[in-house]
C-alpha cells in the first residue's frame, strides 16, 4: 500500500488527481485541504481520507508521495488575501518539503506559467527566467510560486529531496468554481445565463487551454519520473480570448453580446508553453478544444440547473433557461 498526500486535494485540478489516484486500489490518498476554493462535493465519491488543514501550519504525516498543489489559483482567489497567498506558497512549501525530508517521500510542486509573467519569449520555455512584476497585485502569486520553486531546488541541493515541478498553464474541465474569474468558467456562465460575455482587453491577448484530463495525467507522467523538471505542462494550441468566447457563445447557442472591459494590470499578453521536455516523457494532449468544452459546459449546465441544448450536438436552436 502507498500513501499519497495530495494538499489542494478538494479543490479543480486536486479533486481529478485524487480521482486518478484512487483508480489503483493500491493507493491510500489523503486528501488535505482548507476548503477555500476546494469543496467537499468535488471528492464526495471518492475513497480518500480527507483532512481539513491548513498547510502554513505543519502536519505530521507519514506518506511515500506528495502532490503540493494547495494555493488558490486564479486571480479572483490569490489576491483576495495576498499576504495569506504568499504564506500559502511559502511556509506551505516549506511545510511541506519538511515532511517530504522526514519520510524520504517524492514530492511534486505544482508551479504555474505565472512564473515567466507577461513573457518577451514566445513561447515560452523552461530555460526563460520571465518578466515579472515583483510588485504588482499578481506579485503574490507570481512571485510565490517562483520561490516555492527556489526553496524546492534548494531543499533538493542541501538535502537530497526527491522534488519535482511543474509549471501549469491554462486549464480547464469540470469542478471549476463558477466565481473563479477564469476566462472559460466566465465565458460558460454568462453565456448560460444569457449574460454579456466579458473580455477584458481587446481580446487579441493568447491563451493556451488544457483539459484537465490531461493535465492530470501529465502530472502522474513527472511524478513517475526520475527527474526534477521544471516541466511546462498545458496544451501547445494557442487560441485568441475573443476567439474562445466566440467559440463558447456558438456552442451554448446564445444571441449574447460581447462586451469589452480594461485590461488588468500585468495581465499577460501570450501565453503558450513549449513542451518539448514532457515529450521526451512520451506526454502530449489528448482532448480536443471542442470535446473539453463540451464537457464543461455539460459540467456547468448540471450544477446550475440551466438546461441548453446545442445546435451542433442535439441538432436543435433553443435556449431555455430556468432560472427564476
Amino acid at each position: 500500500m502507498k500513501t499519497i498526500l495530495v494538499t489542494g486535494g478538494a479543490g479543480f485540478i486536486g479533486s481529478h488527481l485524487c480521482k486518478k489516484l484512487t483508480e489503483d486500489e493500491n493507493n491510500h490518498v489523503i486528501c488535505l485541504d482548507n476548503l477555500f476554493t476546494g469543496s467537499l462535493k468535488n471528492i464526495e465519491n471518492l475513497k480518500v481520507e480527507f483532512i481539513r488543514h491548513d498547510v502554513i501550519e505543519p502536519i505530521l504525516l507519514e506518506v511515500d508521495e506528495i502532490y503540493h498543489l494547495a494555493c488558490p489559483a486564479s486571480p479572483v482567489h490569490y489576491q483576495h488575501n495576498r499576504i495569506k497567498t504568499v504564506k500559502t506558497n511559502v511556509l506551505g512549501t516549506i511545510n511541506m518539503l519538511g515532511l517530504a525530508k522526514r519520510t524520504g517521500a517524492r514530492i511534486f510542486l505544482a508551479s504555474t506559467s505565472e512564473i515567466y509573467g507577461n513573457p518577451l519569449v514566445h513561447p515560452q520555455t523552461e530555460d526563460y527566467f520571465g518578466n515579472v512584476n515583483t510588485i504588482g497585485p499578481r506579485s503574490c502569486y507570481d512571485e510565490g510560486k517562483r520561490i516555492a520553486e527556489t526553496l524546492c531546488m534548494d531543499y533538493h541541493r542541501e538535502h537530497n529531496v526527491n522534488i519535482c515541478i511543474a509549471r501549469i498553464f491554462n486549464t480547464y474541465g469540470p469542478n471549476m468554481a463558477a466565481n473563479d474569474g477564469r476566462v472559460v468558467s466566465n465565458f460558460i456562465v454568462q453565456a448560460l445565463n444569457g449574460e454579456d460575455i466579458t473580455i477584458y482587453g481587446d481580446g487579441s491577448q493568447t491563451r493556451s487551454f488544457c483539459y484537465v484530463s490531461d493535465l492530470v495525467d501529465g502530472i502522474v507522467t513527472i511524478m513517475a519520473s526520475n527527474q526534477t523538471g521544471p516541466f511546462n505542462l498545458g496544451n501547445p494550441t494557442e487560441i485568441t480570448v475573443l476567439e474562445i468566447a466566440e467559440k463558447i457563445r456558438e456552442m451554448i447557442n446564445v444571441t449574447s453580446k460581447i462586451v469589452y472591459k480594461d485590461l488588468p494590470q500585468d495581465d499577460p499578453i501570450k501565453r503558450k508553453p513549449d513542451i518539448s521536455k514532457m515529450r521526451q516523457l512520451n506526454w502530449e494532449p489528448k482532448v480536443e478544444l471542442y470535446d473539453g468544452l463540451s464537457e464543461t459546459i455539460d459540467y456547468f449546465v448540471r450544477e446550475s440547473g440551466i438546461m441548453y441544448m446545442n445546435a451542433t450536438k442535439y441538432g436543435m436552436l433553443e435556449y431555455l433557461s430556468q432560472n427564476d
